[in-house]
């Protein structure tokens, strides 16, 4: 009996080992669709030019001013191109939604359960004094982020129980729980810092430190606020793998520092610096002109995308007892003239957002919820707006001839709706004037706020414009200490941990984070969690719809624009692959020649 027992013991121990292996799997590759395009020995990515010759210095322009070259801490302003000093355990490719594949980890190791994930260190993987990256320095980077790091790292990875490392090249992060099927891709985008480097330093005061990291550059030389320039590491220890080939073309990059835009302008067009991105319409139609144009030494150029475009738009603060009535919000969309804007400012460039997630499959904007969609948002149905399941959102669009009369009689009946009355051309409630401040940092943008000022004030509306340089202003954001400002949210094309940053009610009260509009909804809390633990893509489509209407709905911002392009000009020293990337410009693909063609 005792060897019958021992036999039925012995051999279920078997099976569970057999089986805890056999559902483990190892692979060079992370895809939240489960999809790669790169796993044939492929040696290049097919946006790259494997042979393009590495020589030249690149040089970039930077705006407003820098005083920190940590950026990875929510203290200071840091400097543009840091991340060039540090690799990450994967690398995803810009011609695939949401596919990474090895940089410092060899290759992954999943479980079906998805209760872990290990990353097996790459042995020759190398820090710039030649040390070798290991396990505990993949724990060190991670615990670093999450007690010293900005906000962000808290939430981005909340569902992570612990990391161990199990050998000097593997390291394992376990789980808190199983549905989180975005988290073994987000793992891989840890930055990884020497913890020898750090073992006598402060990193959360580590402004003026230079760096060290494992990365295809190193700091060369550097002036806070006025430039700073990086030189290739010829000794970098990854430069021939897959997601490096081709790739990091110049022996040096610099960043030169420009507080006013149109003088930034006229140094590019005088030679000053190699490559532009132009983010104003109006500059891009009239003042991309001149000899070096005519002549080709300077091209212009729009390279449509595929990428997904986030919500821009005049950012409400919930936290301020003004904004909280969602009525008063919707009233205040409607004296924002875009047609107007778009055609008299813009030459007609932009389109309106009608969507958190423009340009991409993941928009509610052309349709009204399905009934999977339905699933998840009729539960709370007393808590949404009617209009969810009634219209698909859609802003109001006017002629664009400047004249919103009806626009401005629909936001006034709101208001007085709400109980605003007018006091000598003033709206008030409770004694207290209706009056605000519009926060922006780009001086360019005040054109494009004054209108939509003098349309508030037509409703006795009182908003006021301040313009702040960028450090104030980022101060002023990660504190919440505005009523409202203009700001942007990027997104992927498989959204998940970052949206609980953007939304989530926890981030709200968290200094630093992007909740900027300080939303504490149970209902987006449920559906952010809902795209997180997506266990496909039809569901991710879904869960992504849902929330997206319920944004929209609330009015947390006014909606601006995008456009499906990037407007770019470059000095023709610069050369680019045949092929361009779907969802990035590619810059680090590109690769100078020396010469001036005339």
């Amino acid at each position: 009996m005792k060897n019958n027992l021992f036999k039925s013991f012995s051999l279920l121990l078997i099976f569970l080992i057999f089986n805890s292996t056999a559902y483990a799997k190892k692979q060079n590759f992370v895809s939240l669709s489960g999809d790669a395009k790169y796993v044939n020995n492929q040696t290049h990515f097919d946006y790259v030019n494997a042979n393009a010759p590495k020589q030249g210095t690149l040089k970039l322009s930077a705006r407003g001013t820098y005083d920190s070259l940590n950026a990875f801490v929510l203290k200071g302003s840091s400097a543009s191109g840091i991340g060039l000093l540090f690799d990450t355990l994967m690398s995803a490719s810009q011609d695939e939604p949401s596919v990474s594949y090895p940089l410092i980890a060899e290759f992954i190791e999943t479980t079906a359960s998805n209760t872990w994930v290990k990353f097996h260190i790459n042995k020759k993987a190398k820090f710039q004094d030649g040390t070798s990256v290991t396990a505990a320095d993949v724990k060190f980077s991670f615990e670093t982020l999450l007690s010293k790091g900005t906000p962000f790292y808290k939430r981005y990875y909340f569902d992570v129980k612990d990391v161990e490392t199990l050998d000097k090249y593997t390291v394992k992060f376990n789980f808190k729980s199983n549905d989180n099927k975005e988290l073994s891709y987000i793992l891989g985008q840890i930055p990884v810092f020497s913890q020898a480097f750090w073992k006598d330093k402060d990193f959360s005061k580590a402004d003026n430190i230079v760096p060290m990291g494992s990365g295809p550059y190193k700091i060369d030389t550097f002036k806070f606020g006025k430039f700073i320039t990086y030189k290739r590491d010829k000794n970098y220890w990854a430069k021939d793998l897959l997601v490096n080939k081709g790739q990091y073309n110049y022996e040096k990059i610099k960043y030169d520092y420009y507080k006013d835009e149109s003088v930034t302008l006229e140094a590019f067009k005088a030679g000053e610096f190699d490559l532009r991105l132009e983010y104003t319409a109006k500059t891009w139609a009239t003042l991309y002109t001149g000899k070096n144009f005519k002549n080709g030494n300077i091209i212009k150029k729009e390279i449509p995308h595929e990428q997904a475009q986030g919500m821009q738009g005049f950012v409400f603060n919930l936290r301020k007892p003004l904004f909280q009535d969602m009525q008063v919000r919707k009233a205040l969309n409607l004296a924002f003239d875009f047609e107007w804007t778009n055609k008299k400012l813009f030459y007609n460039q932009y389109k309106r957002l009608n969507s958190y997630f423009a340009n991409c499959e993941l928009s509610s904007q052309n349709s009204l919820p399905s009934s999977d969609e339905l699933k998840l948002l009729t539960p709370f149905k007393n808590d949404l707006p009617k209009t969810i399941f009634e219209n698909k959102f859609q802003n109001n669009i006017t002629k664009g001839d400047g004249k919103i009369r009806k626009e401005l009689r629909a936001a006034l009946k709101i208001l007085k709706k709400q109980g605003w009355k007018f006091e000598n051309k003033v709206l008030v409630k409770n004694g207290k004037k209706f009056e605000f401040e519009i926060l922006i940092t780009s001086p360019a943008f005040e054109r494009i706020v004054q209108p939509f000022i003098k349309n508030l004030k037509k409703i006795g509306i009182i908003a006021k414009l301040k313009t702040l340089e960028s450090v104030s202003y980022r101060n002023k954001l990660n504190n919440f200490d505005f009523d409202m400002m203009v700001q942007s949210l990027p997104v992927s094309l498989s959204p998940g941990n970052e949206l609980t940053n953007y939304w989530g009610s926890k981030a709200a009260g968290i200094k630093g984070s992007s909740n900027y509009m300080g939303i504490k909804s149970k209902v987006i809390d449920s559906l952010i969690q809902k795209v997180v633990v997506a266990q496909n893509r039809k569901d991710l489509i879904t869960s992504v719809k849902a929330l997206d209407r319920v944004l929209l709905n609330n009015y947390y911002v006014i909606p601006q624009w995008y456009i499906a392009s990037n407007r770019i000009a470059y000095w023709n020293k610069l050369h680019q692959p045949k092929v361009a990337p779907k969802y990035g410009i590619g810059i680090f693909t590109w690769w100078i020649e020396n010469e001036v063609k005339k």
